[in-house]
């Protein structure tokens, strides 16, 4: 039994299978509650969790991505610390990426993803979904069965980033090893094994990406790549190369992360669960519902964090200017005062697209309806190709006494790996 008091969220691996335990430890003590090792201000609770979200004047996200590691560059001192987190927040990992900006910066580069991710380029792009699922299970549905995570998920989200954005096919190769190859996984988001980052950890995409948008700015074509190169910000003027290279990376990294992570999840569930697989398979209109439960039930993303600005309180806490506050989005999720029986997977509930997993304020993920997208469109195919779906029991062990790795990480959640077996329809 794990003294849940003395577990160090940040470095502390006992947490990495299950995490859902302390949570709700943590939100019985109180739905925002100081953790011992490192200072950070834990927020559980629903409500207290979208007053943080919704509240950017007072909550600053120079540190969504890092939180405490490495900390801020210098000591935050006083009743309001605003000044000097402008000055010094360019020297925090991450800081050339929207989801660490804040307003007016934020506004105007979230501005230029917000023009690609149009609902015609949407409906466009799932076209190409449904075409790349079925080239994607061609490779392995023959089998009988497949890891899925390399197999399918992975570089079925790679693809479809990579056509959205418009990138020549011919590169998507190159795409798929640098992003997909394991070689990164020291710079891994919030992983417990590295105790450091890179400044800008997604540097290594901006050369490919700047090579295109300079080809399109002096050479436009009709196709997705121009659009977006030539994309003004919201106040007319012009965007510099490297800040349009800046949102397409961001897209291709965090596009991926949460996607793959819900498509393991719904997979594993229906592996473990018959009785939801014959449902979904008797009724395909229940497969929106479930992937929404499937985002409640298990969010890719454990949490965000967030500075304090100034004195505030979050719910009925205290909170000191400088203070780091993880707004977790999985605790939440299961917040009993929000959701009925919250850990348990239900589909049908009247709320469940109110969770918190793509965050929520100005800040919430703009990826959501892609990832439900292929979620939806991932599903059919396989439920049309594959019957009968089983966790592999050699790699993952007997119904009851399974062994399942997740990412080590106090940010994602998701597996490692998911091995399937299936009999092939058709």
């Amino acid at each position: 039994m794990t003294d849940l008091d003395s577990v160090d969220f940040f470095r502390g691996d006992e947490l990495t299978v299950d995490p859902y335990p302390y949570f709700e430890h943590l939100r019985q003590k109180c739905p925002v509650q100081r953790e011992p090792h490192h200072g950070v201000v834990m927020v559980t609770g629903y409500r207290e969790a979208v007053s943080v979200y919704t509240d950017p004047e007072t909550f600053s996200s120079c540190n969504a991505v890092t939180g405490p590691f490495p900390g801020f560059p210098v000591p935050l001192e006083g009743s309001d610390v605003s000044e000097i987190v402008e000055q010094y927040r360019d020297q925090l990992p991450f800081s050339d990426q929207v989801t660490t900006m804040d307003p007016p910066k934020h506004k105007a580069h979230r501005g230029l993803l917000m023009r690609l991710l149009t609902p015609k380029r949407l409906r466009e792009n799932e076209d190409f979904m449904w075409r790349r699922a079925d080239r994607q299970i061609d490779e392995f549905v023959g089998d009988g069965r497949c890891e899925l995570i390399s197999a399918y998920a992975g570089p079925f989200t790679l693809y479809v980033i990579a056509d959205l954005l418009g990138v020549p096919e011919s590169d998507h190769e190159w795409f798929r090893r640098e992003l997909q190859g394991g070689h990164r996984e020291d710079q891994s988001l919030g992983s417990t094994a590295s105790k450091s980052l890179g400044h800008s950890p997604l540097e290594f995409l901006y050369e490919r990406l700047t090579g295109y948008i300079e080809e399109r700015r002096r050479e436009p074509r009709d196709d997705v790549l121009t659009a977006l190169s030539t994309t003004a910000f919201p106040d007319g003027s012009m965007p510099e190369v490297i800040d349009v290279a800046r949102v397409a990376a961001n897209l291709f990294s965090a596009g991926q992360e949460t996607t793959v992570r819900l498509l393991a999840a719904a997979l594993q569930l229906l592996g473990e669960r018959p009785d939801l697989q014959d449902l979904l398979r008797s009724d395909r209109s229940c497969i929106p519902d479930f992937i929404e439960e499937c985002l409640r039930f298990e969010s890719p993303v454990k949490g965000d964090f967030r500075l304090a600005r100034r004195d505030t309180k979050v719910g009925d806490i205290d909170v000191p200017a400088g203070t780091t506050i993880m707004v977790l989005n999985s605790a939440a999720n299961r917040d009993p005062n929000r959701f009925d029986d919250p850990g348990e997977f239900r589909m049908g509930r009247d709320n469940a697209g109110s969770h918190l997993t793509f965050g929520r304020g100005i800040h919430a993920c703009p990826g959501g309806p892609l990832a439900r997208s292929e979620g939806r469109v991932s599903l059919e195919r396989m439920l049309d190709r594959m019957a009968d779906i089983k966790i592999a029991e050699p790699e993952h062990g007997p119904a009851g006494a399974r062994r399942y790795e997740y990412a080590p990480t106090y940010i994602l959640r998701g597996l490692q790996k998911l091995h399937l077996e299936f009999t092939p329809i058709g």
